[in-house]
């Protein structure tokens, strides 16, 4: 207790030292206390409990002039507070209509369910030849993932590409699919 209250006055003395010694301190503490401010959000949050914890820190020790503290409590009831106005920041952003505000989130599983007839998947596979003659790559990902049962991960090194590549070429392929074979039953 009294190594954190040390590291606090020393970092906030322009000490980065003790700012870096001060992290592992409280770290987990620090974790504990997004994890529960982030459990009290709606569902779909994009912001995680470890990036929180890091903004929280950065705005608190990391600035030109941080504020003195009086010993630990203070500094925790600092770093609710950091955490309370980065959540407000957050959820403010996401309400911004040029962010999709009024939009509802729908996952795709929920209105875009996989063929299970015979026919459906000969049409997915029409639909799927038309898709690999302009995005062969993103065509080839389908069929790992769709055909082959792969994971994300799994087609992403088959395919030697990232991970975010691959998921990001995953949600195109199926939204485009999608769209063709919806204009296929009209």
């Amino acid at each position: 207790m009294l190594e954190i209250t040390q590291f606090l006055g020393e970092a906030v003395g322009g000490d980065r030292v003790a700012g870096d010694q001060l992290l592992p301190l409280v770290y987990d503490e620090l974790r504990k206390l997004s994890a529960h401010k982030l459990a009290h959000e709606s569902p779909g949050q994009s912001l995680q409990a470890t990036a929180l914890v890091h903004e929280a820190y950065l705005r608190l020790v990391g600035g030109e002039q941080a504020p003195g503290w009086d010993g630990r409590g203070h500094f925790f009831a600092a770093a609710a507070e950091a955490m309370r106005r980065i959540l407000v920041d957050h959820a403010r952003a996401r309400q911004a209509d040029k962010r999709g505000g009024g939009w509802t989130r729908v996952e795709l599983a929920d209105w875009h369910p996989l063929p299970d007839t015979p026919a459906q998947v000969l049409a997915l596979n029409e639909a799927l030849d038309r898709f690999a003659a302009a995005e062969s790559e993103m065509a080839k990902l389908v069929t790992l993932r769709f055909f082959g049962g792969l994971t994300s991960q799994e087609s992403a090194d088959a395919l030697g590409v990232s991970l975010r590549t691959a998921e990001r070429w995953w949600l195109f392929a199926r939204s485009w699919l999608y769209s063709e074979l919806l204009d296929e039953k009209e």
